[in-house]
Parts: C-alpha cells; structure tokens; sequence
C-alpha cells in the first residue's frame, strides 16, 4: 500500500473523508483556507529559490498578488458548482491583506540570503515492512524546506499557516516531521537522529518551535503508521463501513454535501420514499419531544426538591397520592482505604481482582499523557460490542449556501 502522511491523517481525523478522497478519488474544490494556504507556500518556495539572486521583498508580494485567485471568475465558477461556495468580498480582502502581513513579516526575519537552503519541496519515499504480515508499504511526502546549519547538522522545516500551535510535548512526538526525518535518513543512511533538527514555523504567529528527531521515536513512528495502514485493510477487508467523525474541521471539508453526517442538510426537498415513511414528520416530533423531556426534567426536579423539603418539615419517610406512594431513602456511597485492603487481600490472592481498568478513569487520564503514549493506549483498543444509538444537539448549523446540493450520483 502507497500512503502518506496527509493520507494516514485524514484517516485518523475522519475515515469517511479518507474513504472519498484516497480510495474514491473523488475531487472536489480547495477550500478558501486551502487556496491560501497553497499560495503561501508557493510564494515562501519562490522567495527561496532563486539562489543566488534572491528576489526583493516587493518581487515576493508582487508573486502573491500575481498569483492570487481572480474573485470574480471564481465565483462565477462557484455558481455553476455546488461543492464550490463563493467568496465575499470582504473575506477575500481579508485573507489577501493577512497574507500579505504574513510574508513582510516572515521576509523581514528571514532574509533568504541568511540561509543554506540545501533543498525545497524535497520528495521522498520509505518503506515500511510490517513484520507480522511481511507485506512493504511505502509511505511518501513532501518537506517544504531543507536547511544546512552552521554546526553541520540538518533542519527540516514546514511552513504552517493556522492559528492552533501545539504543545512541545506534542511536537516532540509529530507524526509528520518524524516521518520527515526518516525520509532525510534514508536519503542520507550516514545521518544520525540527533543531527536532524525538526522545525514547524507558525507564519501567522512568527514562531518557529523546534525539536531533534529520536531513535526510539521513530521506531514508534513506524509502527503507529503500521497500524494504522492495518486498519485500513482490514475495514476495507471486512466490507466495513469508514464512518465520519463530525467535528470542526468539517467546516472546512468540501465532502460535506455527499457526507452521511451531513448529505440531508443539503437536501432541498424530500424525496418521495421518505415522505411516505413519514421521515419528515418522525424527525420534527423527535425533536419536539426532546425538548419536551429536557423541560419535563426540569419541573420534575423542582418537585422533587418541593417534595424532599416538605418531607423533611415533617419528618416524613413516606408520603402518598392517589397514584401511589412517593417515599425517602437515604443512599450511601463509601470510599475505602485501598492499602489497607491491599494488605488484607494479597494473602488471598484477592487484590488482583479488584483491579480491573475503568474505562471512564482511563478517559481521564488520557488528555494528561503524551502523545506518544496515548497513541499506544489506543492501539491496544478492542472492539467489545457493536450498536447504533441516537444522540440529539440543539445548537444550530448553518443553511448550506443556495446553490449548494447534493451531487446526483450521492
């Protein structure tokens, strides 16, 4: 299997959108982040390349502005597609005015005749063998920029235009510049972990957080990526479904109007099986009686309440209606010395019975942990039983844009 680092993310974030975009090849329009994000990194790669006579910062925001998409032939493009959603006016403004802030800002601090770029936009391929299964997968990618430092030692630097920085923690154990690194090594077999510097630069914020590549790290890296590639055989295997995992990043995601998590907010009108299976109605009642229990919770709560003070004025323990008895309890939960009970049971060989994981607990804990381990807690993952529940959100999404439908063939 051929793969990627952008493709094994996508997997991880939503297998759905994997499923449409890597084994469907399904295209659809960049979004306006994506659009602006390419330009940036075009422009960055034209400042850097043109050794030994580098361009000028006004030649680098004349290449912006040159190779900025015309708004008004976009839009028009958008009106004649419905994945593609035009773009205001004053949205355009903005991002074009940000991204130039951005270059002036980065060109400023980093005049490229201050650096040893060794390569840009640098492809590389490595194979990765699963041992279990002796099958070769090649994962591939590419490094937006190569640097040779002073000290002899390499950088490998990605340009990142979001707002989200991530922890050091997290960035000592990022996935896409461990797979960088390994790249550069097998380029290079005489290169060490430890003489490749991994750096992400924030343009936005005009930070660049770094860290040093790890053996043990990268061994980690392999079999993460491993995993994950088995994963996908095996639902691909097993005739599985690659359900979406909705989550703010679908904002963003041009598969939207065909997604099974979103495809009915695109549609225009029901169709015709689905009002006679009352579809419609069924739903509008669903909600309505929703918000019917979430009150009716409410006022049986303040009875309650009414209910246990009147009890109490009258030291009561029962009390009783036409419709039967209503009565108090008083319910105890106890914690419990576990030394001590460890001291009691392990001459019974009791205590490892009653240390079972909770899961609840185990959910916890989780956010508290590296990457790198929380990543190898959730392999060890099983699933234990399989079914379909219904969960209900009262916040509001946003209409679709009115050219916006759902392509024929979905």
């Amino acid at each position: 299997m051929r793969t990627s680092y952008s493709a094994i993310q996508t997997y991880l974030q939503c297998p759905q959108r994997y499923e449409f975009q890597e084994m469907q090849k399904i295209r659809v329009p960049k979004s306006r982040e994506a659009i602006f994000g390419t330009l940036i990194h075009s422009t960055l790669h034209f400042m850097f390349k043109q050794d030994p006579l580098f361009p000028t910062l006004e030649e680098v925001i004349a290449y912006f502005r040159e190779h900025w998409p015309d708004l008004e032939t976009f839009n028009k493009d958008a009106a004649h597609d419905a994945l593609k959603q035009p773009w205001a006016e004053e949205d355009e403004k903005a991002y074009f005015e940000q991204g130039v802030k951005m270059l002036k800002r980065f060109y400023e601090k980093n005049v490229p005749w201050n650096f040893h770029i060794v390569d840009l936009e640098s492809r590389f391929e490595l194979a990765l063998t699963d041992e279990k299964t002796g099958e070769t997968h090649v994962a591939a990618g590419i490094i937006d920029r190569i640097d040779k430092l002073d000290d002899g030692t390499y950088e490998i630097i990605d340009y990142k235009t979001g707002k989200r920085m991530p922890s050091q923690d997290s960035l000592d154990q990022d996935l896409q510049l461990s797979l960088y690194s390994l790249g550069l090594q097998k380029r290079w077999p005489h290169l060490k972990p430890e003489d490749i510097k991994l750096s992400l630069y924030f343009l936005r914020h005009e930070e660049k957080l770094s860290t040093v590549a790890h053996q043990d790290t990268a061994e980690k890296i392999k079999k993460h990526i491993l995993k994950t590639i088995a994963d996908i055989q095996e639902r691909t295997k097993a005739g599985k479904e690659f359900e979406p995992i909705p989550s703010a990043l679908c904002n963003w995601c041009g598969y939207r109007p065909m997604c099974p998590a979103w495809r009915h907010l695109y549609k225009k009108e029901t169709s015709p099986l689905l009002a006679a299976d009352g579809a419609d109605a069924a739903i509008e009642k669903y909600f309505e009686l929703k918000k019917a229990e979430k009150q009716l919770a409410v006022e049986v709560k303040i009875l309650q309440d009414q209910i246990k003070a009147y009890m109490d004025q009258e030291h009561l323990t029962r009390i009783f209606g036409k419709d039967g008895t209503i009565s108090k309890k008083l319910i105890q939960r106890y914690a419990y010395d576990l030394e001590k009970i460890k001291e009691l049971l392990l001459p019974f060989n009791k205590w490892e019975a009653i240390l079972k994981a909770d899961e609840t607990k185990l959910k916890k804990i989780l956010k508290e942990l590296p990457e790198h381990i929380r990543n190898a807690i959730m392999e060890t993952r099983r699933v234990a039983r399989e079914y379909t529940a219904l969960s209900v959100s009262t916040k509001p999404i946003e209409k679709p844009q009115e050219n916006a439908t759902v392509p024929d063939n979905f």
